[in-house]
């Protein structure tokens, strides 16, 4: 049998040809010397406070898979790593309220002085690229473009994250009346060796006008989408100052507060409904692509692999195929080859990224009988209608409805709107609930309006 993988192990990628996402590394599955900085991971696990096991420890028959597994069991007593400066990282006030004091700002700007120091993080004419407006082209970096983006979105600072798909900044923009200003996420797109320019621009502009068009308290606001310097597409979106939840998720070291779970669960379920009810499917759902604001409030961001099932005129879903995002949260439908609901993966995605939520780890690494021992003994016992051991620990209520949301057979799995309708749903203190349980209009997915933006791009690289 083989044993469950720690959330923080390396999630491998599908190879699916829609899977364009890359996985975060986890620094304690690899304890190597970096750069003769030995103490470096050291380093990371106090500053983190987490309470990793000594690897050199272990017995030496273990595989080198083995090494990035955890040894935090199931219903192990969490770490005490639920403050956050002075302040409780989650606290209950009453039955039916509570407060969510989430600023990770000052650990990550540790961490970043640390890299540093290391030379691992060096100011680069790269990083130091000014956006400029969208409406000029590639030919027109004049101090102008550069002062109107200056104007709207202040002066972008450091770097605040890496992927495949380049680099996010942090903008500053100077305020009168607001001592701190306003800060800004820009994420640039990055352009793939040899890959042409319609190609490129089409694909950043899918992903623009998706997220451009969704507006919802769970949802990213997306803001406006520009060139810098270097001829690269640049997307500007609101800034989320408590960080994101798999990191959140890796500082509790064992798992999230139940109540603290139930209420961001709440709230993805509440954005993944507004997308569906708009035609969008995420296809890529999971803590990296979760953001959340120092007061708790979760945003759904990243719709480079969304895709639109249903436009604004039509009533019926279209299905999808293929295999994309991150192999712990894909679901096994989409390794079929057949043609599948894509609202469904990503209601499966959700009932795993609850599970992470409360034990800190994923159910299994693969969703596939003959890859992953712990997804088969749950299959398994599913199918027989046996008690589940992944969901011990959970009410009543919770346990009754992730059975239906981690449901291997996608016939039977329950969509958004009835989670939602659900008793125990209705239980949740979710503390940013939108202001009426709506949509801004279903179907939200038009080609005209994806055409309009693809066709100036176009005209503007030309």
């Amino acid at each position: 049998m083989e044993t469950d993988k720690h959330l923080f192990s390396e999630n491998k990628q599908a190879n699916g040809k829609r899977n364009e996402s890359k996985p975060v590394k986890d620094i304690k599955a690899e304890p190597k010397n970096v750069n003769g900085h030995p103490n470096l991971i050291q380093t990371f696990q106090k500053m983190f406070h987490l309470d990793v096991p000594d690897k050199s420890t272990k017995s030496s028959s273990e595989s080198d898979e083995d090494k990035g597994e955890s040894n935090i069991s199931r219903g192990e007593k969490r770490l005490s790593s639920t403050t956050t400066g002075s302040k409780l990282r989650f606290q209950k006030l009453t039955t039916d309220s509570h407060v969510h004091n989430l600023q990770p700002s000052k650990r990550a700007h540790r961490v970043s002085a640390i890299l540093k120091e290391l030379g691992f993080i060096s100011h680069n004419h790269h990083e130091e690229q000014t956006p400029t407006s969208h409406n000029n082209g590639p030919s027109e970096k004049s101090s102008r473009s550069e002062c109107s983006f200056a104007e709207k979105y202040g002066t972008c600072k450091e770097i605040i994250g890496k992927g495949a798909f380049g680099i996010v900044r942090i903008a500053h923009k100077a305020e009168p009346k607001n001592p701190g200003g306003k800060l800004f996420a820009v994420k640039e797109f990055r352009r793939r060796h040899n890959e042409p320019t319609k190609k490129y621009i089409k694909r950043l502009t899918s992903e623009f006008c998706i997220s451009s068009s969704l507006h919802h308290l769970n949802v990213i606001d997306t803001l406006d989408l520009m060139q810098d310097t270097q001829g690269n597409y640049c997307e500007v979106m609101e800034y989320c100052a408590g960080g994101d939840l798999y990191s959140l998720i890796i500082a509790s070291g064992g798992g999230l507060e139940l109540e603290e779970a139930d209420c961001f669960f709440g709230q993805l379920i509440n954005g993944v409904k507004y997308l569906h009810d708009n035609g969008v499917a995420h296809r890529d759902l999971k803590p990296e692509n979760l953001l959340l604001t120092a007061a708790g409030c979760l945003k759904i961001t990243d719709f480079g692999n969304g895709e639109c099932f249903r436009m604004a005129w039509e009533t019926q879903a279209h299905l999808s195929r293929g295999v994309c995002g991150s192999e712990p949260y894909i679901a096994p439908e989409e390794y079929t080859g057949n043609w599948f609901d894509p609202r469904l993966v990503d209601i499966w995605a959700c009932g795993i990224i609850y599970m992470c939520m409360i034990t800190g780890r994923h159910p299994w690494r693969i969703a596939k009988w003959q890859e992953d021992g712990q997804y088969r003994l749950y299959a398994e016992a599913k199918a027989d209608g046996r008690v589940l051991s992944q969901f011990q620990g959970l009410s009543n209520g919770s346990r009754r409805m992730m059975s239906k949301i981690i449901e291997p057979n996608p016939k039977l799995r329950v969509h958004a709107e009835k989670i939602t309708q659900d008793q125990w749903f209705a239980t949740i203190v979710i503390c940013f609930k939108p202001p009426s349980a709506g949509s801004s209009g279903v179907g939200t997915c038009t080609s005209s309006h994806h055409d309009s933006v693809l066709s100036n791009k176009l005209s503007v690289a030309s």
